[in-house]
């Protein structure tokens, strides 16, 4: 053999490997929800598990904008046979696919996993994406609601950031003092408009309540908890003043150091560092919790497979695996400000102990862990239809067009007649 033929084979066994590995990469759809939150966390979690996965590269569609665009959008996908083979959605919108059959049962693979719970994997976290019995979903973000506050604003109002109320009326009262200050500034705002529901769940459950009768059958947020909650969201706006803003331009108030307290979700933490940007102190206040029994709604994103062949389900389940894993959590959990769905992370050095030991802030919806409880997601077809018909009725008191026990009569008999029969 001549001395370049020797040479052409060598070259040709060198490549062999890339070749083959250029053949049989996979390439994985993932779309995720809230990019102004996630999307450097997303950017973060590609480049590492592309370094750890080569034969998989991912591959992410546009953000949905929010939770309830990313399950119309997923709805519509799957009429058209377009769905991405990862997809976060709410917590409480899983529901939605499991119950149409588009979700992909994850048992199989969990069962082939050597040490799951060991891996962090806990049971609490766990039952956030069971249904029936069945795995379907992995809590990515997990979060709570909490209590947002100007500190400088606090203090010009004679209050003490030391020992911020723990009651819904002494959160008025100080509110009341802050919007005195004058400048147009605003005293309070509770982000009721959060996916339609979830701050209302927050109320109501807060308040010792439920969404439903246990079997499913019957509106009971139209109880004594309920009551107590719509009176209250009453209360805010008649005596605590607080506002008909949008979403959007209440974010933007607080961030500009014209509002002094905020209920929002954790969520928002990194995003409140950087636009806040150091002009104004500004902390973090456990929610109040007054009723007996109480709860908080667990928010936040969940990933679930709907790829279809073998082979992107394993790809898929990889992806899902790493992002849920505590190197992904560490990532999610420092490029955010939601909770870890993963039991590893904040015990460990390397990854969030000692992060949460120079974020106070970060520690305030951990301390509220005993009370968190299921995102409540309602049951049959017209999911979305009434958590649109609730965030209606919930505007009627905002904007003072109801008085709070008859828009509360009227979200009831209305999620009522969407009720499956």
């Amino acid at each position: 053999m001549s001395r370049f033929l020797r040479f052409v084979l060598s070259a040709t066994l060198i490549l062999l490997p890339s070749l083959a590995l250029a053949q049989t990469k996979i390439n994985l759809e993932v779309q995720y929800p809230l990019g102004f939150i996630f999307d450097k966390v997303f950017a973060e979690l590609k480049t590492e598990f592309e370094k750890a996965n080569p034969d998989i590269t991912v591959t992410y569609r546009p953000a949905y904008k929010e939770y309830e665009d990313a399950a119309q959008t997923a709805l519509r996908q799957a009429i058209t046979k377009q769905l991405p083979d990862v997809a976060l959605q709410a917590i409480n919108m899983q529901r939605l696919f499991v119950d149409r059959g588009i979700a992909v049962d994850i048992s199989p693979f969990i069962a082939k996993e050597k040490d799951w719970k060991g891996d962090g994997f806990s049971d609490s976290m766990m039952a956030l994406g069971t249904f029936n019995g069945k795995p379907y979903g992995l809590a990515f973000a997990v979060s709570t609601p909490i209590i947002y506050f100007n500190e400088d604003l606090v203090v010009k109002a004679g209050g003490n950031p030391n020992n911020f109320p723990k009651t819904w009326d002494g959160i008025i009262e100080l509110a009341n003092k802050i919007k005195a200050l004058g400048n147009d500034t605003v005293g309070l705002y509770h982000s009721w408009q959060i996916t339609g529901n979830w701050l209302w769940q927050a109320l109501v459950f807060s308040h010792g309540g439920a969404m439903m009768s246990a079997d499913e059958k019957a509106v009971a947020f139209n109880g004594d908890a309920g009551q107590r909650s719509i009176e209250l969201l009453g209360r805010l706006v008649r005596e605590g003043n607080m506002p008909d803003l949008a979403h959007e331009a209440a974010r933007s108030t607080f961030f500009a150091g014209k509002m002094g307290i905020w209920t929002e979700s954790t969520s928002l933490l990194r995003v409140a560092d950087d636009s806040v940007g150091g002009r104004f102190k500004w902390r973090t206040a456990t929610f109040p919790v007054p009723g007996p029994n109480a709860k908080l709604p667990t928010g936040g994103a969940a990933a679930l497979m709907f790829a279809s062949t073998p082979e992107k389900q394993a790809a898929a389940w990889r992806f899902m695996k790493f992002i849920t894993g505590a190197e992904g959590a560490t990532m999610m959990v420092k490029g955010t400000g939601y909770m870890p769905p993963n039991s590893v992370p904040a015990n460990d050095p390397k990854m969030l102990k000692s992060f949460y030991e120079t974020r106070p802030n970060h520690l305030t919806s951990l301390a509220q862990q005993p009370f968190m409880t299921a995102w409540y997601a309602f049951p049959g077809e017209n999911n979305l239809k009434i958590i649109s018909t609730i965030k209606d009725r919930l505007q009627t008191v905002v904007d003072k067009s109801a008085e709070p026990k008859a828009a509360l009569s009227a979200m009831s008999d209305d999620v009522g007649k969407l009720l499956p029969k």
